[in-house]
Order: C-alpha cells, then sequence, then structure tokens
C-alpha cells in the first residue's frame, strides 16, 4: 500500500550517505549495495510492512463487495470481517458476531507473531 511504500521510503532515506560512498570506494556494484547494504539496514521497516500487510489483508470489507458487482469470476464475496458484520447486523446474532470478531482478531495476532518470530530466526535475533 501506499503506507508501506512511504515507511520504506523514510528508511532508505534514513541510510547515511557515508555508507553508500564507502561501498563506492571499496568497488561495490549496485546489486552488492542493494543486498548487502540496503536490505539489511531497511529489515525492520520490511517487517513492520509485513505485519500491516497481514492485517490489512484480514480487514478487507468493501472491496469484495464493489468488485463482486463488477466482475463475473468472483463467486463468494464473504470475508471473515464481512461475515460478521452480516452475522451481527442481517442476522441480529450479536454474540456470535463478537465471539466471531474475537476470534478474527486472534488469528490476526497469531499470523502477526510468527511472522515475527519468523523473521527474528532469520535475522538470528
Amino acid at each position: 500500500t501506499g503506507y508501506n511504500m512511504l515507511i520504506i521510503f523514510a528508511a532508505l532515506q534514513a541510510i547515511p550517505g557515508e555508507i553508500y560512498e564507502s561501498a563506492r570506494i571499496d568497488g561495490c556494484s549496485g546489486w552488492r549495495v542493494a543486498l548487502h547494504i540496503k536490505i539489511p539496514l531497511v529489515a525492520p521497516a520490511l517487517v513492520l510492512t509485513g505485519i500491516f500487510s497481514i492485517i490489512g489483508t484480514l480487514q478487507l470489507f468493501n472491496e469484495p463487495q464493489v468488485l463482486s458487482a463488477i466482475s463475473n469470476n468472483i463467486n463468494s464475496s464473504f470475508t471473515p470481517n464481512f461475515y460478521a458484520y452480516y452475522t451481527a447486523f442481517g442476522n441480529n446474532n450479536y454474540y456470535y458476531a463478537a465471539a466471531l470478531s474475537v476470534v478474527l482478531a486472534l488469528v490476526t495476532f497469531v499470523f502477526s507473531f510468527g511472522f515475527l518470530r519468523v523473521t527474528q530466526r532469520q535475522a538470528g535475533v
């Protein structure tokens, strides 16, 4: 999303120019600078944007409804959020919808926590 792009752009701008200069003096190519300098220094921002993407994916609500009206290929537009909404306000089953929302929040937490664990293991933290 645009927010993710801004976060990564800010992380790239925060890298001091002296690091690029010393890499050029040492004879590093553009690919080596990207692989060995930029990506490791931007890795925390990449992890953050990964978590934001996981949470954003699980928050889809309006998009499937809007797109299903103009596309014949979409055969189901019930996302977990919309299902909880429809259960509450379409079926007047507020308790079940509240339970669905809590389960969705827990699933989001588990995915985010698992993503953090995997990225921390790969980073050696």
